[in-house]
């Protein structure tokens, strides 16, 4: 695990999240400075930020994200297509979608997929779809998991953080569906630098997190802690 911590470039593989409700223009400000100085490869804010987040970030390193229809998923297909859409109006070039639970668990497949293909098409941006992995079943999460491949999505993503967290086995799971053709993005509940990477060693190719700085910190004083 030492050698896993100095090998990796823990700061390629976040995107550094600012989700609080109560988010301010200056918080925004500071998040983008962060995401600049690590390195990070994202930064996910609220629609309402993108704007401000694209200049700052303008010919930065870090991309700029958004959610939409987040956290729910439960806003119609019209409402996220629209979000979509004025987000990378704004600039974001990053959309984190938050499915629609209930059309997955009561069978409307065909809604699903084509919402979130309406989404991809539309936009041309990277997609990542949160499917909510706490709250589905093992074959759930199969089912969307092909699903989002079919329709054309980036990334899965597997929390919003809101119901529960990322795990080492929803990751090994989602990886072992979609054989390395999409990434995957383990969001929810990462805290540590330990975590970071026992999530990148089970395929995790993003890490959603708002402790980003944090776990760079971590990493760092455990390896020179080994040296």
């Amino acid at each position: 695990m030492v050698k896993a911590h100095s090998e990796i470039n823990l700061a390629e593989f976040i995107d550094q999240a600012l989700l609080n409700p109560t988010a301010t223009p200056d918080q925004v400000v500071r998040c983008c400075a962060e995401a600049d100085r690590f390195g990070f490869a994202a930064i996910c804010v609220y629609p309402v930020h993108v704007r401000q987040a694209v200049e700052l970030l303008h010919n930065k390193r870090p991309k700029v994200c958004t959610v939409i229809g987040f956290p729910t998923g439960a806003t119609t297909m019209a409402v996220k297509l629209f979000e979509a859409q004025e987000a990378t109006d704004n600039g974001a070039t990053e959309l984190d979608v938050m499915i629609n639970l209930g059309w997955l668990k009561t069978g409307k497949t065909n809604e699903l997929h084509r919402e979130l293909a309406e989404i991809c098409e539309t936009t041309s941006q990277t997609v990542k779809a949160i499917i909510e992995t706490a709250l589905l079943t093992d074959d759930e999460k199969k089912v969307a998991a092909e699903i989002c491949l079919d329709a054309g999505v980036s990334f899965l993503k597997t929390n919003t953080g809101w119901y529960g967290g990322a795990t080492v086995a929803d990751v090994k799971l989602l990886k072992q569906i979609t054989k390395d053709r999409i990434g995957i993005k383990a969001s929810g509940g990462i805290h540590t630098a330990e975590q970071a990477i026992e999530l990148i060693l089970a395929g995790a190719t993003r890490l959603g997190t708002s402790r980003g700085a944090d776990i760079i910190r971590q990493r760092d004083t455990l390896v020179k802690g080994q040296e």
